[in-house]
């Protein structure tokens, strides 16, 4: 069975965390074809070739596939359909938008957020804000899938696959690019970061959010906030963990002032290491840290931080 992947890239470049553990998944439905599209994709689908496990790369390169636009995307997806069974991605924002539109343009149905793969037509994915594990068994002639890069490991480098770069077909013209608003951090990348420390509702304010933001920092870490933080503006939306916002898991997650609720769980459960800072000892994120420390946060935090020096 061949396998056509989506890889994601950004302003030119490979995002290899994402693209590796996706092709870590798709290696067990068969042969990997990835493909590398933008504006500018060349140096992403170079990057793709040393991927173990990686059989081709196509790169498609067109000023109508830059910019994040799903609906051209879609479109040179499903003229490259006819020879793959299985057409896959990461599960990121991009291939969020992308994906459904390439399983409607096809007449099938998108098997989202796949967390483990059983055989070529049978797959696990979490529900119930990853309470449950639903195995599907989809008997569509091609399946559209995007993978849930958190529970998979990044497939190694060593790969030598062939490049080939392939001509892109008309634009359908259904939308068009005005502009780009990217916050800019030095910071890890949230949903690929080896440690995240996450602020919550504890927090109290935007000001007081320094204290997580300083700890990080020190770490090394990407900085995350939980829905409740989110909805009081004491970060950003692009920080938010959990089920409407990332699905992240670190090597080490630090929760700071959040009580565990199951929204937020759902998002970093998957975490190697979980410690977590609040001051109620009852809170449910007890349940599932591996260490727990019952303080205040405004005084266990700056004295962490100090200490890390």
């Amino acid at each position: 069975m061949a396998v056509l992947l989506l890889a994601e890239v950004t302003g030119g470049e490979l995002a290899l965390d994402a693209t590796a553990k996706a092709v870590s998944a798709a290696k067990a439905l068969g042969d990997v074809t990835v493909l590398a599209a933008g504006a500018s994709a060349a140096a992403a689908g170079e990057a793709a070739a040393k991927i173990d496990g990686v059989s081709k790369v196509l790169v498609a390169e067109d000023a109508s596939l830059g910019h994040r636009l799903a609906e051209a995307t879609a479109a040179l997806i499903v003229g490259l359909a006819d020879g793959y069974e299985h057409i896959v991605a990461p599960a990121t924002t991009d291939a969020k938008n992308v994906m459904p539109r390439v399983a409607a343009l096809l007449d099938v149905m998108v098997l989202s957020d796949v967390s483990g793969v059983v055989d070529g037509s049978t797959f696990e994915r979490p529900i119930y804000a990853g309470n449950a594990v639903q195995t599907v068994k989809s008997k569509d002639a091609k399946k559209v899938i995007t993978f849930r890069t958190s529970t998979f490991d990044a497939a190694g480098e060593g790969g030598a696959a062939p490049v080939e770069t392939i001509s892109v077909g008309d634009n359908p013209g259904l939308s068009e690019w005005v502009e780009d608003k990217v916050a800019a951090s030095d910071r890890p990348e949230l949903t690929s970061a080896g440690i995240v420390v996450s602020g919550g509702r504890g927090v109290g304010s935007e000001a007081d959010f320094k204290l997580i933001e300083a700890l990080a920092d020190k770490l090394g870490a990407a900085v995350g906030a939980s829905r409740a933080a989110v909805d009081s503006g004491y970060a950003p939306n692009d920080w938010q963990v959990g089920q409407t916002g990332k699905v992240v898991a670190p090597n080490l997650y630090v929760a700071v002032g959040i009580s565990g609720a199951i929204q937020h769980l759902a998002g970093m459960k998957d975490s190697k290491i979980i410690v977590a800072i609040n001051k109620d000892e009852e809170a449910p994120i007890f349940q599932v840290a591996d260490f727990g420390l019952v303080a205040d946060l405004f005084q266990a935090v700056p004295e962490l931080t100090e200490k890390l020096g």
